[in-house]
């Protein structure tokens, strides 16, 4: 997957995927202040350096890393954590049920409906429970065009996050998927997963009952 960009309104969004697993490490910057926020240090520190570079001229001003958030707490998104979240001046945020997982301080646990201020523009967490305890999405909401999801291990094209076949741990992630995602949210809603390809909450909404059928 290659690095892709949007360019908002207020903010650019760039993407990487990284690493065999195919992580995607998100980052959004304000176009007015140069605040940055990073979605999941997931690995490889110098193309996460390469990512934050290439967002240099996005803003009016020098960018600047303000936080790292991390979706959850499966290492495969956290291995740059600590190198990344080490530097001076940034902050850690996580879902408050997967702190005590994450091996790097979480400066600030995120609870359902939290809303997180960076200078320049706001994100919503959304918890999702089921993949992990602690599973947050970050919604950010463009004045001028759809919203952008971030969903990590949550939500992908064709079904949601594994849960390991345990019926519970589905029943969760569906249901909070369905009551705080696709009934609330536009259908044009970009999807940014955690892996792999993007897609839309209308591309997905027609196969909801397809997926709590199938159990998976």
């Amino acid at each position: 997957m290659t690095a892709q960009h949007w360019d908002l309104s207020e903010v650019s969004i760039r993407s990487i995927a990284v690493s065999a697993m195919d992580n995607n490490v998100y980052l959004i910057t304000s176009r007015k202040t140069g605040a940055q926020v990073l979605i999941d240090a997931a690995d490889d520190v110098p193309a996460i350096d390469g990512l934050l570079s290439s967002a240099s001229g996005d803003a009016q001003v020098p960018t600047r890393l303000d936080l790292v958030v991390t979706t959850h707490s499966h290492w495969d998104h956290v291995r740059a954590l600590r190198s990344i979240a080490g530097r001076a001046g940034v902050r850690t945020a996580a879902g408050r049920d997967d702190v005590g997982d994450i091996d790097v301080p979480t400066d600030l646990p995120l609870a359902h409906g939290q809303r997180i201020a960076v200078d320049g523009f706001e994100l919503e967490t959304i918890a999702l429970r089921g993949h992990t305890p602690g599973s947050v999405a970050l919604l950010y909401r463009d004045a001028d065009g759809p919203a952008h999801l971030f969903t990590g291990d949550s939500l992908f094209p064709g079904g949601v996050g594994n849960t390991q076949k345990d019926p519970k741990r589905f029943a969760s992630l569906l249901d909070d998927v369905t009551a705080r995602v696709f009934d609330v949210l536009p259908d044009d809603t970009v999807v940014h997963p955690g892996h792999g390809a993007g897609t839309t909450l209308g591309a997905e909404k027609p196969q909801l009952a397809q997926w709590r059928a199938r159990g998976w």
